[in-house]
């Protein structure tokens, strides 16, 4: 009797390593991974993943929502009910710098989104916007940062050059350039094909994008306009790797999908409340710079742009800039 229970004492201990390499497999795959997106270019590229996740062909369990405002991204990512989001890069950065709040940076979703429109042909060059009026959202974030940046660089004052205006609302400027109230406009998309669409609509055919903001960025030499990217829990990435480690390897492949399949891509960001209307979606696409790009070059390219916005006021970052920490190095 004594020697079987030794037998039966062995085959426990040896055993015993395997079963917790399987619970610790087991709980990794039964995770539920919440994440949480802005609708509009930001939630765009999660079109597919969201749908896989619906139909259960996902790589994870998800639980996947949709937030209307930054707000609603930073309360749940400060009280901790979320471990992955998408949200804007001056977010992540000012979230990095609360006391409670442990992220890091996983990747940019999103590179320039931003447009000159204007009811005319006179503005051909940021030149051109010299003594004139220029209307805008985004005032106190980075639309007004990287507006003012711009100008600067090219030898304009903000503040005595050129007349700037803000309007509370995107919905509101597209109406007004739309209808021609308004003659020149920076605009976010998917709002400038709204108002682009609506104008057109509405017999209105002076509107037109005079300018591409990223296009513009890009000839500073400052590396590439950044304006989304993926936050994740340190706590998350730390006890389930694999699923994280999925998670990448499936919002890389719905980006993917949805830069090269517009048309369907659309209806599912309709299907999923990500944009009102497909067709609106459709012809976004091309102009929201939707990607996923990690390494170095999303680490180079967040720096240079968290760097152009704490220039301009830190707050807008939080007060500092992010450490290595951040960036995992």
């Amino acid at each position: 009797m004594k020697k079987f229970l030794a037998l039966l004492l062995a085959a426990v201990m040896v055993l015993a390593p395997v079963s917790c390499n399987n619970n610790k497999g087991g709980e990794d795959d039964d995770v539920t991974v919440r994440v949480l997106a802005l609708k509009g270019p930001t939630g765009m590229g999660m079109v597919q993943l969201m749908e896989n996740s619906e139909n259960g062909t996902a790589k994870n369990k998800y639980e996947i929502n949709l937030a209307a405002a930054p707000e609603e991204v930073s309360a749940a990512v400060i009280a901790g009910t979320v471990d992955i989001a998408a949200v804007p890069v001056n977010l992540a950065s000012v979230l990095f710098n609360k006391p409670d709040v442990d992220i890091s940076f996983a990747a940019i979703n999103t590179l320039g989104v931003l447009y000159i429109l204007e009811n005319g042909n006179t503005v051909n060059s940021l030149a051109d916007i010299k003594g004139k009026k220029i209307y805008a959202t985004g005032q106190g974030a980075t639309p007004q940062y990287i507006l003012e940046h711009l100008l600067k660089e090219n030898g304009i004052d903000p503040a005595t050059d050129v007349e700037i205006e803000y309007i509370a609302e995107h919905a509101e400027l597209a109406t007004k350039l739309a209808a021609n109230d308004a003659a020149i406009g920076l605009l976010p998309e998917p709002q400038v094909t709204s108002a682009l669409m609506t104008a057109k609509k509405n017999g209105n055919n002076d509107l037109r994008i005079a300018l591409n903001v990223t296009e513009e960025w890009q000839k500073l030499g400052d590396g590439e306009l950044v304006q989304g990217c993926i936050i994740v829990s340190d706590k998350f990435k730390k006890e389930h790797p694999e699923a994280f480690a999925k998670f990448m390897e499936e919002y890389k492949a719905s980006v993917a999908y949805v830069v090269g399949n517009p048309k369907d891509a659309s209806l599912l960001i309709e299907k999923h409340g990500i944009v009102p209307k497909a067709a609106l979606a459709e012809k976004a696409i091309p102009n929201c710079n939707i990607c996923c790009i990690d390494g170095e070059n999303g680490i180079a390219y967040m720096k240079n742009i968290l760097n152009v916005l704490y220039t301009a006021n830190p707050k807008s970052v939080g007060g500092k800039l992010p450490t290595d920490e951040f960036y995992g190095e």
